[in-house]
């Protein structure tokens, strides 16, 4: 009764927030019909998406609207991740996010230009005070890009509680149009008891679906005993796109019982890695396909998991008979179901699961130190999600740290011995992470004598490697010597083979100038309307560094005529 209680207090409280949400205070932050190629909550690498990924016509440039009153409270420019993002701050408590946007407007760019200028520096983090920036609903704010991580034009927009909580931005209204049910693409059982079996396989099996009905699917019977749950790939698709976007809501009944939901409503960036234990990693790795578990595994602490009993585990017995229905549900309301006929029976197992005893065994609540050839890896404790053998291997300067099949939460330590290098080569070594055409990929890290580390959140395999090459500097828009009157920017490609850009620093006639780096074309770009060059005659003077501090300084004079 006590437990019941409790229950009826927690969706109270849920109900209560809900209704507290309002429904008409954000307007939509650009002037055009809203279509999105990502939605909220959807499954990405390491994270789940905290916002709506807004489609802007495959264009840059469009103009981006404050969704509400307020001012701003942040902005900040990287090179990755969100590249140019502001922050506006309402009096309602709420955070509103705009990312990869090309440039911000009016006196917001005039105050981001002018401390990147006193910084020089392209990436930078402001918080201005409280209303040195103040913004009306409907005031131009930014323009739309494809700056950081993004890998087209379009503009993600977030809605954040009082506590930086990502929250979706449907429930405050925004209406996409969406009516096709979500699509199912696989489902799998896992056998997790040490006698659990699914059609006699310990292992995880992929079911055969049939399509019954428009979004209704149907499996053949299991076979299965003991202590099993479920997983489900699916997506969903929007109109007016063809992009694969994730599902609101999934949930799983046996027998009319809920078993297990998820729902994406809200969530914490400080929970949002722990998508990786979340879904099948090891599966993704090596198809692709990312399948969500309905059971909650140790170490898991998901809010997004709503509601669950006993771990959304079935445990399934002998001779008996059971129906467990997964319904898959998008924002509005659209469902696909499927539905699973079980048959209790404790029948001889034909493949049984296997453990490699011979690997590495580690405690996933433990930290520990493994010493193999010239290399020691540490690894944190409640760095893995669980105990794990794990094949660790070195040869020379190379070394297999198990595979990329199982994720880790925390970040571990590689540390080489260099000593056989020569010291003035030391300095150009780093430790690099093999991509699958056999390619050292940078991973940041340090050197203290003889002593080289690397800090790393992936396993797979390793390489010591060695860059004394420097990066090129092309210049796109000019020649050494000639006038560019005719050019609104000036335009150099750098790249490195190796070990990576780590820095850059240019000025003409002397003076710090700010070009903003693109890594998607290698493109550094000047734009003369911030006035430096205030001569007709000028000289430039660029200088890159790589990764382990290979420099490149191009020079070159131009003439433009002054306005």
């Amino acid at each position: 009764m006590k437990k019941l209680s409790f229950l009826l207090l927690l969706t109270s409280v849920f109900l209560q927030g809900q209704s507290q949400i309002p429904t008409d205070y954000f307007a939509s932050p650009l002037g055009i019909d809203l279509i999105l190629s990502g939605n909220f909550g959807e499954l990405r690498s390491n994270h789940f998406h905290s916002g709506l990924d807004i489609k802007t016509q495959q264009r840059t440039g469009l103009p981006i609207y404050a969704s509400a009153d307020g001012y701003v409270s942040r902005a900040n420019v990287s090179h990755f991740g969100y590249g140019k993002a502001l922050y506006l701050q309402h009096p309602n408590g709420y955070t509103t996010v705009y990312a990869h946007l090309s440039r911000f407007a009016g006196e917001i760019q005039s105050y981001i230009k002018d401390q990147q200028y006193k910084k020089e520096s392209y990436e930078i983090e402001l918080f201005p005070e409280k209303n040195f920036l103040p913004v009306k609903k409907g005031d131009l704010i930014a323009y739309s890009g494809n700056t950081g991580s993004s890998g087209g034009p379009h503009l993600h927009f977030e809605i954040r509680d009082s506590s930086q909580r990502p929250m979706n931005p449907m429930n405050f209204g925004f209406d996409i149009a969406d009516s096709k049910p979500p699509i199912i693409n696989s489902l799998f059982a896992y056998p997790l008891g040490e006698d659990a079996h699914v059609n006699q396989n310990q292992n995880r099996t992929k079911i055969r679906l049939t399509k019954v009905s428009s979004g209704i699917y149907k499996t053949d019977d299991l076979i299965a005993y003991g202590d099993i749950g479920f997983g489900v790939s699916s997506e969903d698709q929007l109109d007016g796109a063809i992009n694969k976007n994730g599902v609101y809501n999934i949930t799983a009944k046996l027998n009319t019982t809920k078993k297990f939901e998820v729902r994406f409503d809200i969530f914490s960036f400080s929970e949002t890695r722990y998508l990786n234990r979340y879904i099948d990693f090891g599966y993704f790795q090596t198809n692709r396909s990312r399948i969500q578990k309905l059971f909650r595994q140790s170490n898991n602490p998901l809010s997004v998991i709503v509601d669950e009993y006993n771990s959304g585990i079935l445990n399934v017995k002998d001779s008996l008979d059971y129906s467990y229905v997964i319904d898959v549900k998008d924002y509005k309301g659209n469902t696909s179901s499927i539905i699973v006929p079980i048959k209790g029976q404790k029948a001889p197992i034909l493949e049984p699961r296997t453990v490699n005893t011979d690997y590495e065994f580690v405690y996933a609540d433990h930290a520990t130190k493994i010493t193999k050839g010239k290399f020691s890896i540490y690894i944190p404790a409640n760095s893995l999600y669980e105990d794990t053998y794990l094949d660790i291997q070195a040869e020379g300067d190379n070394l297999t740290l198990h595979n990329k099949e199982v994720p880790l939460h925390k970040r571990i330590t590689i540390t080489a011995d260099i000593s056989h290098y020569k010291p003035e080569d030391r300095d150009k070594l780093f430790i690099g992470k093999l991509n699958n055409r056999g390619n050292p990929r940078y991973v940041s890290g340090t050197r203290r004598g003889d002593r080289l580390s690397a800090s790393t959140r992936e396993l797979g395999d390793y390489t010591i490697a060695y860059d004394s090459v420097p990066p090129k500097i092309t210049p796109v828009n000019f020649s050494d010597g000639k006038w560019i009157s005719d050019q609104k920017t000036l335009r150099v490609k750098i790249s490195d083979d190796l070990s990576g850009i780590s820095s850059y620093r240019a000025t003409i006639n002397g003076k710090f100038i700010l070009m903003e780096y693109e890594y998607k074309n290698d493109t550094l770009t000047y734009d003369f309307n911030d006035g430096v060059n205030d001569s007709s005659e000028n000289n430039l003077k660029l200088i890159v560094l790589d990764n382990v501090g290979n420099s490149a300084t191009f020079e070159a004079q131009f003439f433009r005529k002054q306005p």
